[in-house]
């Protein structure tokens, strides 16, 4: 199916029948990707005495689960700059449009010392001068054991705060990786890419300016066979009144 959308004086055409889903599955078991010192997601029916939310087990028409998961520990998510703020700001409403122009890119983290870290002249190189509105960064090696990845105590690769502020400079609203932050993940709490890509000096007294409308995505997975270059993203999230939601982004090729 396709479709032609109209965006900032530009006119993109899309195949609506070829999404490409960027998202890990959030499930109850061992293949569940693991971040923050957290077990994995529970998945289980409601019980009432003898009566079983579940088909299977003959009690109940109909399958009636509850879900305990944290949406920074458990898969893909996107957040808002209430997830490092005193004040409460929530992802759903700072997140109102779901359709922008977008640039996947690969990269190698820099060995730096006892880290690997993502510096502003590897984005900047890998945009070519491109302005997006999102940026999806895919961290090389690619494995496939990201998608079930266990992270907590791992010292993933992070980007720098001149990367972020790189990022944030180039007016990119939406800021995509397949880690589980864009900071390391035992930094005394700085989270230096976070303020500078949200341009927060001061979490305690949010600044007027402030990029209340931009989002961080974490925890994707772009598949190798996914090139490098220019797509159309649908960033969909669940409507949670919460700094974060579980999220499914969604890219389309230009043609």
């Amino acid at each position: 199916m396709l479709a032609t959308i109209s965006h900032n004086n530009n006119e993109f055409k899309i195949d609506l029948s070829k999404p490409i889903d960027i998202s890990l599955p959030l499930s109850n078991t061992d293949q569940n990707p693991i971040a923050w010192y957290i077990e994995k997601p529970e998945i289980e029916p409601v019980r009432f005495g003898d009566w079983v939310g579940k088909v299977s087990e003959g009690s109940s028409s109909t399958n009636f689960n509850n879900i305990f998961f944290n949406p920074h520990g458990h898969g893909t998510h996107t957040e808002c700059l209430g997830h490092i703020t005193r004040d409460f700001y929530s992802i759903n409403q700072c997140l109102k449009q779901f359709f922008f122009t977008a640039e996947v890119i690969s990269v190698l983290p820099q060995s730096d010392g006892e880290d690997y870290v993502i510096v502003k002249a590897q984005i900047e190189k890998a945009l070519q001068e491109k302005s997006p509105e999102a940026i999806i960064i895919r961290t090389l090696p690619n494995s496939a054991e990201k998608t079930s990845k266990k992270y907590s105590n791992t010292n993933w690769a992070y980007l720098l705060e001149e990367a972020a502020t790189f990022i944030r400079e180039s007016e990119i609203k939406h800021l995509l990786i397949d880690l589980p932050s864009v900071d390391k993940e035992h930094d005394e709490g700085k989270l230096l890419a976070h303020k500078a890509f949200w341009n927060v000096k001061d979490v305690n007294n949010l600044n007027s300016d402030a990029r209340m409308n931009c989002t961080i995505t974490e925890l994707i997975y772009v598949e190798d066979q996914i090139v490098d270059g220019s797509y159309i993203l649908n960033l969909q999230i669940a409507s949670f009144e919460n700094d974060a939601s579980p999220s499914k982004p969604i890219l389309y090729k230009i043609m």
